[in-house]
């Protein structure tokens, strides 16, 4: 017996479905096994009532509703807080060692990084954002920056690296229209800027694994088998 018309799968639903899973998982509602597991299962899925039993045991997400219809593709959001009080300006320095901003901080507006034969790490996951636009100018000689970001937040390089290279991450979500902004800016010399999003508490090898089963989910949803 096959499924009549209306409960139908659409490719769009499916990934509304995996983009609500991951939310979770950023929440704490499963480990990355479980996420896998339910991911395959999303994947291999024909019709809409097993998508809708992959969340029939996780709470309701925040200001969300599960869909009786079709869904577009999400786009990942993150917060911003005007209200919060915020710094205009702050300076990091790493000369021959190392210097970290992670857990819960308030990014200022423009953030200045000067980093010379050490290393930098800028986790941005549990970060509270109070302004639209956050700029970070470096500084990178003969050293290596880290910037970790969260699904949702959009970032744009416009520097020069001068016998050094930068990365910036593909978005495995779309972030929303009104995202914040992280412009990275200023001078790599001999030296390397890695930028990578991944969700708070997901590990670097976590993160290659999903984006890759995204990637490859993606290709296989596009030539339709």
């Amino acid at each position: 017996m096959t499924d009549s018309p209306e409960k139908a799968l659409s490719p769009e639903e499916r990934q509304a479905t995996v983009d609500r899973l991951c939310a979770h998982f950023a929440r704490d509602a499963m480990n990355t096994t479980e996420l896998e597991r339910r991911l395959d299962i999303a994947y291999a899925a024909r019709t809409r009532a097993e998508l809708v039993a992959l969340e029939r045991d996780l709470p309701a997400l925040r200001s969300e509703t599960r869909p009786a219809e079709p869904a577009s593709v999400a786009s990942a959001s993150v917060p911003v807080d005007p209200a919060r009080p915020v710094q205009e300006s702050d300076l990091i320095v790493s000369i021959w060692g190392g210097t970290e901003r992670k857990g819960g901080w308030i990014p200022p507006r423009r953030l200045s990084a000067v980093t010379v034969m050490g290393g930098t790490e800028l986790d941005f996951r549990q970060a509270t954002f109070a302004t639209e636009t956050v700029s970070v100018r470096l500084l990178t000689l003969m050293g290596g920056v880290d910037i970790v970001v969260p699904p949702g937040v959009r970032v744009e390089w416009g520097g020069i690296a001068l016998m050094g290279g930068v990365s910036t991450p593909e978005p495995g979500t779309p972030p929303a229209p009104d995202a914040p902004v992280i412009r990275i800016s200023g001078l790599v010399c001999m030296g390397g800027v890695d930028v990578v999003e991944r969700h708070p508490g997901e590990s670097a090898r976590d993160a290659r694994k999903r984006i890759r089963k995204d990637r490859k989910a993606r290709r296989r949803l596009a030539s339709g088998d």
